[in-house]
Order: C-alpha cells, then sequence, then structure tokens
C-alpha cells in the first residue's frame, strides 16, 4: 500500500511510497481504510524535531475511514464501520482516568514506541501511535472511534484533533465566561476553533493576532471582532481593554516568546491558556513576584482538556446544529501524491487545514 514515510528527523518532504505494510493485527487490533486525513501542525513539530517521534515514520494523526478488519475482543465495531482516529484514547483503568482526566492518559502515548508499518528495509513508526497519511493503519480498537452516517469522513478527520483542541480550550479548559474579552495568538485551524469556542461562550470581543493577512481575514469570518498581526496587539489591548489586558489570552503556537506575550496581554487576574505544542528544551521565563503579585492563571489545555469522546460527540451535535463551521475550516484539497504541496502551505500558512484524500 501507499504511505508518505519521513525516512531522518529534520528533512523537509516526504517520500511517497508503495511497499509499505500496516503490522501489528491481533487481539484488540483494528484495521482502518484512512480516507480523509488533516495535516495539523504537530505533523511539522514531529517532522522538525520540535516534538519527540521515532523515525523513520509515517506522520499523520487526524483522519477518519473505514474499518476493514477487526481483531479478536473486539465487540463494538465491525468492518464497514465509518470511525475517526483518536490518537490518545483512554484506557479507563489507570489513574488519570479514575480521576475523570482522560486526556491525560498514558497509554495511548506508549503506542508511538511500537512500529505500525514495516517495509522492506525495516520497521517504520506511525506518528503518535497513529501513522494517517497512509492508505490503512492498524490502531488499538479504543483509537477508531464510531461516528454517524451523515459525517463526512473530511469532517470527521478535522474533529479527530485540531477542533477538539481549539474548542475545547475555550469551552472545557478556558471555561470563557459570557462577556469577557479574549484575543487568540495563532490563527491556524486550532485557533480559529479556539475562536469559534470563545464565540459559542459568548465572549464580547474575540482578537484574533496572526502574522499572515489570509488567517487574520479568515478568523473575522468565524467569530473574531478584530484581527490583528503581532506587531498591532499592543494597540488592539488599549483599544479593547483600556491597556488593562485580556481577560482570556489563548497561546496556540507552542513557543515561549509567544507564550511570554500571551502573558503580559492577560489581565492581572485573568487567564492564560496554553494550546500549543512546543519543545522540551524551549522554557518559559516568569519571575517569582509577577507570579504571585499578578494572579494569573496559567493553564495548560491538552487536547481540548476534557473527555475527548464527549468532545467529539459535543462538535458534532454543533455541527449539524450550524453553530460551528467546520467544512470552512478546510481551504485546500491535495490527493496523498502532492503530500509535501500540504507541508508547504502549511508552512506558508496559506492554509486552515489542508485536506489530504486518500
Amino acid at each position: 500500500m501507499r504511505a508518505a514515510v519521513l525516512h531522518e528527523i529534520g528533512q523537509e518532504k516526504l517520500e511517497i511510497l508503495d511497499d509499505i505494510e500496516a503490522v501489528g493485527f491481533g487481539p484488540g487490533k483494528v484495521r482502518v481504510r484512512v480516507r480523509a486525513t488533516g495535516l495539523c501542525h504537530s505533523d511539522l513539530s514531529a517532522m522538525n524535531g520540535v516534538l519527540p517521534q521515532p523515525a523513520p515514520f509515517v506522520p499523520g494523526h487526524e483522519g477518519a475511514g473505514e474499518i476493514l478488519e477487526v481483531g479478536e475482543q473486539v465487540t463494538r465495531l465491525k468492518p464497514g464501520d465509518r470511525v475517526v482516529i483518536c490518537w490518545l484514547p483512554a484506557c479507563g483503568a489507570c489513574p488519570a482516568c479514575r480521576r475523570g482526566q482522560t486526556e491525560l492518559c498514558l497509554a495511548g502515548f506508549m503506542n508511538a514506541g511500537t512500529p505500525n508499518f514495516r517495509r522492506p528495509g525495516g520497521d517504520v513508526f506511525g506518528f503518535a501511535g497513529t501513522g494517517t497519511f497512509a492508505e490503512e493503519v492498524v490502531v488499538d480498537a479504543g483509537c477508531a472511534v464510531p461516528i454517524p452516517e451523515d459525517v463526512p469522513f473530511d469532517i470527521a478527520a478535522l474533529i479527530g484533533c485540531g477542533v477538539t483542541t481549539g474548542l475545547g480550550a475555550a469551552l472545557n479548559t478556558a471555561d470563557v465566561e459570557a462577556g469577557s474579552s479574549v484575543a487568540v495568538i495563532g490563527c491556524g485551524g486550532v485557533g480559529i476553533s479556539a475562536v469559534q469556542g470563545a464565540r459559542l461562550k459568548g465572549a464580547a470581543e474575540i482578537v484574533a493576532v496572526d502574522p499572515v493577512a489570509s488567517r487574520r481575514e479568515s478568523a473575522l469570518k468565524f467569530g473574531a471582532t478584530k484581527a490583528v498581526s503581532p506587531e498591532e496587539l499592543a494597540d488592539a489591548k488599549q483599544q479593547v481593554t483600556g491597556g488593562e489586558g485580556f481577560d482570556y489570552v489563548f497561546e496556540v503556537v507552542g513557543r515561549s516568546a509567544t507564550a511570554r506575550t500571551a502573558y503580559e496581554n492577560t489581565r492581572r487576574g485573568g487567564t492564560l491558556v496554553v494550546v500549543g505544542a512546543g519543545a522540551m528544551d524551549d522554557f518559559l521565563q516568569l519571575n517569582m513576584f509577577e507570579l504571585f503579585f499578578d494572579e494569573k492563571r496559567i493553564l495548560p489545555s491538552m487536547y481540548g482538556g476534557g473527555d475527548v469522546l464527549s468532545s467529539y460527540e459535543r462538535t458534532i451535535a454543533l455541527w449539524r446544529a450550524g453553530r460551528v463551521d467546520l467544512a470552512g475550516l478546510i481551504t485546500h484539497r491535495v490527493p496523498l501524491a502532492e503530500i509535501n504541496e500540504a507541508l508547504d502551505q502549511m508552512r506558508t500558512g496559506t492554509a486552515l487545514r489542508t485536506c489530504i484524500e486518500i
């Protein structure tokens, strides 16, 4: 079968190979025919080494498709079922799951160290234990979440990561208060989803911050009341909040520099929500006096900060009701053979989300 492979960390281009085999099928596993997958910035971060990932590997973790085969002990799925890939399934038994913090379950991370694919040259891993830039993937049954018939594969793929992360940051982690002021720094697919989440919660002012003009324009269409470049953020802070700072600031870039900017633009007693996934050697510096004196809450948001399965259901319900726009997030579509074009679209910021049709 075909898959897009990164041979070494740091390479900028993927190679499309047709000698890949999905491996690991057996009890508790399912084989999925991938139909659509989104390109998430985390895929780029894994390719350039910001996020740890063994190589060679098949990127992609935001996918949807249909079940081809189920292993023994799999009772809730059958061939033909339409599913979204969940890259961080909850085991239901660990301390985090028992506390109700299923998004912090580490069971799914353990899959990242087991090869998902094989080719004549040796083993190939799947990013985040999945690897959806492939025609087929074998995953734990818990990674395959059934979706209703009326949810298209491309929409379902977005729900698998970016939309759930962005919406959840606003709805779950921050629990944005109606009438509040919000700034979202970084307005790709995840940031735009955070904008939509803040709008759903009734935020009075939502300022979208991004260096790319097309993304700023898009943010206004999705519910932002103002869109500015990073250089214009100080003026927006003055205009919207009288210089006090925003009630909520979402950092959706994953860099200490933007997190520091987000902190400085959060009002005293306000909330900074860290959504972007950054590098282990990139440190955010805060002095102990400001930390104490300003009493700003710093809330990291992992995968939307809530139960993933419930978040999927909520997103589908909101989409059906026309309360969130998911189709509008897909600004580009390419076949798997043109995956490197999609990478360029992500790097230049010309795409909110590119759908790879497989």
